[in-house]
């Protein structure tokens, strides 16, 4: 007795939801442990594997003999009990920071903390309000990163994206042999850029500021303000804009010229389908998932800036913050940074296979890649 068509839907739905299931928690587990691993080799690397206790150890016991040379009452103290003070000073100190335990003991309560987004407190560094929560300054110095490398981004996206399409349009032609001729420029990133920008602009031709994010002091109205922040913008934007355009466009218009040399492509022209109409939807669609993970894998970017040309141009984000925690060897600072990226990116390539089977029909999540 053969097996209704309702009983064989329900099968097949419940084999995929099961399918769908087990990839699902596969995937989370593997990037969790992904996470895991990243976040704690950066706990031991920001540490230096323990070094920098004794940094602090050094740094304590140095700020505990100043303050007794400074105060006169101690300094009368016979040379022994000055010294028994200050030991008993810097082992307080050290107790009240968990110097006393071991660093391979307290690396994963730096692992727990870190994977609860327990952030904790800065050793030196402080947000523009004199605070120390780690969570606090991160999201202050967050939107002048993503104003910064959005606004450079998304341009760079949409400019990349048109020209590489015209560019596919027109194999050979002058402009496309010299994209090809530009397309090592990229190896160069922003802040080499960055620099030349600054000593033409800024130092020759004294048209734009040297750096920073607004002029000083701030201006007072809305207007003032937005018209000083673009005119900052001017040359980090540029800078990151020339360090990848032209690679960018390569890349994308060979994927553009890859499928308009199909078959299907080829039987659409002759049923006279417009131009338009073939770019949409025999071209476009196929290297959709490409182009979502550029987009995707370049939004993630944003929240990470970069660091070099953010110090470059003295833009007060992300970057810039990362690069003083490491100078400062402000560990919390570091770990926090690189947890929140680490999940953000994890988010993203989870998301990605779903993203990827909504756009692109012959793409099945959990099962075998598309087919042609």
């Amino acid at each position: 007795m053969t097996a209704s068509p309702s009983s064989l839907e329900k099968k097949a739905t419940a084999s995929t939801l099961s399918r769908l299931a087990k990839y699902t928690l596969v995937k989370i587990l593997t990037l969790g442990v992904t996470i895991v691993i990243g976040v704690y080799l950066t706990i031991i690397i920001a540490n230096m594997g323990g070094e920098v206790d004794n940094i602090r150890r050094g740094e304590i016991r140095e700020r505990v003999a100043l303050m007794v040379s400074m105060n006169q009452d101690l300094r009368r103290l016979p040379a022994e009990e000055r010294a028994k003070y200050i030991n008993d000073m810097v082992k307080i100190e050290e107790d009240r920071l968990g110097l006393d335990r071991p660093f391979i003991l307290r690396s994963f309560t730096y692992l727990t903390d870190a994977m609860s987004l327990n952030l904790g407190r800065a050793q030196f560094l402080t947000s523009d309000s004199g605070s120390k929560q780690v969570r606090l300054i991160i999201l202050e110095r967050l939107p002048p990163t993503l104003v910064l490398f959005g606004t450079a981004n998304i341009l760079l996206f949409f400019f990349a994206l048109f020209i590489a399409l015209g560019l596919s349009r027109h194999y050979g032609s002058f402009l496309d042999r010299l994209v090809i001729a530009l397309a090592p420029t990229s190896a160069a990133p922003g802040w080499f850029y960055g620099i030349f920008l600054i000593l033409i602009f800024a130092a020759v031709l004294n048209v734009l500021p040297y750096g920073g994010m607004v002029d000083a002091p701030v201006p007072d109205t809305t207007i003032g303000y937005a018209l000083s922040l673009l005119k900052h913008m001017i040359l980090p934007t540029l800078a990151i804009f020339l360090s990848s355009i032209f690679i960018t466009i390569y890349s994308w218009r060979t994927f553009f010229l890859i499928f308009s040399s199909e078959d299907y492509v080829e039987m659409a022209k002759a049923k006279g389908l417009s131009s338009q109409m073939i770019e949409r939807r025999y071209i476009l669609r196929p290297t959709m998932p490409n182009i979502i993970t550029n987009f995707a894998l370049l939004i993630i970017g944003l929240w990470f800036g970069a660091i070099i040309l953010e110090t470059v141009f003295n833009w007060p984000g992300l970057g810039r913050l990362f690069y003083r925690a490491i100078g400062l060897f402000d560990t919390p600072v570091i770990v926090g940074e690189t947890v929140i990226y680490a999940y953000l990116l994890a988010i993203t390539v989870f998301l990605l296979d779903f993203i990827y089977a909504l756009v692109d029909p012959r793409v099945k999540v959990g099962g075998e890649g598309p087919k042609a």
